[in-house]
């Protein structure tokens, strides 16, 4: 007879023996995806919403893509190196609005907005303030999600697009004022920084957020000397640690002090980005008329309304105009005049997102684990989520999480 020791080692010997189940990994729910890059039909909108490295990894990734001729020609992207990175190129728009995820720069035109369909996920820029009123309505019609890349934020809080944008435009705002101070565009003549000999040139910057933080690094590079004015102390001690111990003149902006530094730079960068609305407008029309003769003026706000009262909407094509003999620059998308860049610093920001978007099993997993691009959700299966456009345009608008939650 087995004593109790004895039967159980007996049932451990058999639970051995007996089948047992496979510990599996459990993978992410992949979803095949369709993305559209249609060509910009914008004014003077040179970029592209993914080069061909990017579509190069979404391909490599199990996705189709397709990209309308000619979408990358501005960004000297050929339809052979899209092809080449495993894109289909489509001749017709309509072609291009069939896929599930349309990605554009700027937002969809009237006619544009035609071409979508009930579903579709559309991410571009916002740009809410050179949109007409329809603009909105139009697009909650049509029953799309829309996600404003300006509106995205990463891990730390941050818009890296808007960033992205705001370090090209404050560099090239310096080296635009650079070109206009000589005799090369009918300035006065004179080189940006100066020499050993003479005074060097003054520039001063109002805002200090990305654009006029990579404004000043750029300034200073060259030599200049710098103001930069903003109402937020925690800004402006920011810059000042950003440049790395260099000692730049920082100041809230106060009229008199303003209007004194105006009256001796060489250069004015308009770099104020307002959260919402409208930029205000910080420079008088007197200030500017105080201003030296052939000073130059970048006005980089002008996107959002400028931030000086003199200026005007130019293009890259008929970019300046003279007031008070000072040079005003006032093109919205300075981005544009650099689109090789641009171009690859959107892509560096989408592809991630995108990729994730197809391991994750689609948009909706994507906006319940990632609150950075939920962010930017303003429109989610034609029902407006965001409070700032419903008041702005007297428009219904639901909460995001409890219409996912009803589906």
């Amino acid at each position: 007879m087995m004593t109790s020791k004895e039967t159980l080692r007996s049932l451990s010997q058999s639970a051995v023996m007996l089948p047992q189940e496979q510990m599996v990994m459990v993978e992410p729910r992949q979803k095949r995806l369709f993305f559209g890059i249609p060509k910009e039909t914008s004014f003077q909108e040179n970029r592209v919403a993914l080069v061909p490295e990017a579509v190069s990894l979404l391909v490599q990734n199990g996705h189709e893509v397709v990209v309308e001729t000619n979408a990358g020609k501005a960004s000297n992207y050929s339809d052979n190196d899209y092809s080449e990175a495993g894109a289909q190129i489509a001749y017709t728009t309509e072609d291009v609005y069939k896929a599930g995820v349309i990605m554009k720069v700027a937002p969809p035109s009237m006619e544009e907005i035609d071409y979508l369909q009930p579903r579709q996920i559309l991410i571009s820029a916002l740009q809410l303030t050179v949109q007409p009123k329809d603009f909105v309505k139009r697009l909650m019609d049509k029953k799309v999600t829309a996600i404003a890349w300006d509106y995205i934020q990463d891990e730390e809080g941050l818009y890296p697009v808007v960033s992205a944008m705001g370090e090209i435009a404050g560099n090239t705002s310096i080296l635009i004022a650079a070109e206009y101070l000589s005799n090369t565009n009918q300035g006065q003549g004179a080189m940006f920084g100066g020499i050993t000999g003479l005074p060097p040139t003054e520039v001063v910057i109002i805002g200090a957020g990305t654009v006029g933080g990579f404004a000043a690094r750029t300034a200073l590079g060259l030599g200049a000397s710098v103001k930069v004015f903003d109402n937020s102390i925690t800004k402006l001690r920011r810059l000042t640690r950003d440049l790395g111990g260099v000692r730049v003149y920082t100041s809230t902006i106060q009229p008199k002090i303003l209007r004194k530094a105006l009256q001796r730079t060489d250069v004015a960068i308009g770099a104020v980005r307002a959260p919402h609305g409208r930029t205000p407008s910080i420079v008088t029309e007197e200030m500017v008329g105080s201003m030296k003769s052939g000073s130059v003026i970048v006005d980089v706000s002008i996107d959002q309304g400028g931030c000086f009262e003199t200026s005007q909407v130019t293009n890259h094509d008929n970019p300046v105009y003279v007031k008070y003999d000072v040079i005003h620059y006032c093109v919205p998308n300075i981005a544009s005049r650099v689109s090789k860049t641009a171009s690859k610093a959107l892509s560096n920001i989408f592809a991630p997102i995108l990729v994730t978007m197809g391991t994750e099993g689609g948009i909706e997993n994507v906006l319940r684990k990632f609150g950075g691009v939920r962010n930017g959700i303003y429109l989610y299966n034609g029902t407006l989520t965001n409070r700032y456009l419903g008041e702005t345009f007297n428009l219904p608008f639901s909460d995001l999480d409890l219409l996912m939650a009803a589906f």
